[in-house]
């Protein structure tokens, strides 16, 4: 494993160069960076005032003083980044008019604070003309869910979001190194999703040391996400020009992830599964940058009142792992190997191909799942009819088309794609039966 993690930490070096610091005992470069973008910062910090995170905040402070930056600490976003605090954080950001933003936490904190700064920098106004916004929606954070629309804004303001240092705490979304920003409507039960090159923080600090500390459940629900983020992209690049960066990515990730979790679960201070997890799950946030995540994803947005964003991907991707197998078969041979070396595949894979590979592959993910404690199915999961039916028509969105055309066989909305494909793929998620999902031609 060795030699993977040094091909990860090249990939990452190659892939942000000197904006990026990661490793151990890395936590206090943090005033440094910081210090480049601004003197004057409005620290953005989850889970404020518990124990696990004091020692981090600590180092941090320390560190800034020492860059000479003065700071204003507020508590960062809940689970999901919902909208609310999305507002809340904005507000922030326009009475203190800091220089720099400073976001430390997961994926939740950091992706509400890019959001925070979009509306903390455009007027309504300025989102109305270049947007066409109604007028009830300008001043929300709602038209800019899609891809570039912050962009958009951005060309025909003139204006620039202000800086942004991400400091991660947990091995899991990659959001301190991309473009995207989930954020959740509470009342619906829905999230949904910026996806935007100008919102990509400036500069990012992950000291794994940090996630020694951190709760199981956080550190196991990110590591499925690191596995969902790879993975999806990876069955998407099928026929892209991007395709052998994506394999070179996605295999030390799944590699990675594979080895790290079920260790760092049995022994949560093992320095070395930590390392794995955290080089893993940075190389999922890699891979969401070279392509997208598809239908494991979308449906995870419809998932949030029953199960968190890294256990509803874990349950979905099996599924649409068969339902692409036409498609994939090279990436199957890959994850196949890593699975069955991981001894989560016993039977032979020698010859096997298309949806039989598929299947033991799919298998092998649920097997995976099942180790870790986690549920094979949606029903198991608590899932009910009512959150499938949300699901498709969330997949309906045109704001999350994106989703649809990320997958191997991009679908159409229009064409009944979603009901034809999507729904019997989900039925198969809840009862837990691959033999019910449509096959799809090569």
């Amino acid at each position: 494993m060795e030699r993977v993690m040094e091909k990860a930490e090249s990939l990452l070096k190659e892939w942000k160069g000197d904006s990026y610091t990661f490793g151990f005992e890395v936590l206090g470069k943090t005033g440094e960076l910081v210090a480049r973008q601004g003197k004057r910062a409005l620290g953005i910090v989850a889970d404020l005032g518990q124990g696990w995170m004091a020692g981090t905040l600590q180092t941090i402070t320390d560190s800034l003083k020492a860059g000479g930056v003065e700071t204003e600490i507020i508590i960062g976003a809940g689970p999901n980044a919902p909208r609310e605090d999305v507002y809340r954080l904005a507000l922030h950001v326009a009475r203190t008019r800091p220089e720099v933003i400073l976001a430390v936490g997961g994926g939740s904190t950091i992706d509400a604070a890019k959001a925070a700064n979009v509306l903390a920098t455009f007027s309504p106004q300025e989102v109305k003309k270049a947007l066409q916004a109604p007028d009830d929606a300008a001043g929300t954070i709602d038209p800019y869910f899609g891809v570039g629309n912050v962009t958009k804004v951005k060309g025909i303001a003139g204006k620039s979001l202000l800086p942004l240092v991400a400091v991660q705490t947990a091995a899991s979304s990659g959001a301190h190194l991309t473009k995207y920003s989930n954020i959740t409507d509470l009342v619906t039960g829905q999230k949904k999703l910026i996806v935007d090159e100008a919102i990509v923080p400036q500069a990012a600090v992950f000291d794994y040391r940090v996630t020694l500390g951190a709760p199981m459940d956080l550190t196991l629900d990110g590591g499925l996400d690191g596995i969902a983020h790879a993975w999806e992209v990876f069955m998407g690049a099928t026929g892209q020009a991007y395709y052998e960066k994506m394999k070179e990515v996605a295999e030390a990730c799944l590699a990675l992830v594979v080895y790290g979790l079920p260790r760092v679960k049995a022994n949560p201070g093992d320095r070395d599964a930590r390392q794995s997890l955290g080089l893993g799950t940075d190389l999922g946030g890699y891979s969401i940058m070279i392509g997208g995540t598809s239908g494991p994803h979308l449906g995870s947005f419809s998932l949030i009142d029953v199960l968190t964003h890294g256990r509803a991907c874990a349950v979905l991707n099996p599924y649409y792992t068969v339902l692409f197998a036409s498609k994939i078969h090279d990436q199957l041979g890959i994850f196949a190997e890593i699975l069955k070396e991981a001894g989560y595949i016993k039977a032979k894979t020698e010859g096997k191909k298309g949806r039989a590979l598929a299947m033991m592959v799919a298998r092998g993910m649920i097997q995976f799942s099942k180790t870790l404690g986690f549920p094979a199915t949606l029903a198991d999961a608590g899932v009910s009819k009512a959150h499938i039916k949300r699901m498709i028509i969330a997949a309906k969105d045109p704001q999350l088309k994106m989703k649809l055309q990320n997958m191997p066989t991009p679908m159409e909305a229009e064409r009944g794609d979603v009901d034809k494909l999507m729904k019997p793929t989900l039925d198969a998620a809840f009862t837990g039966d691959l033999d019910r999902i449509p096959a799809v031609d090569g």
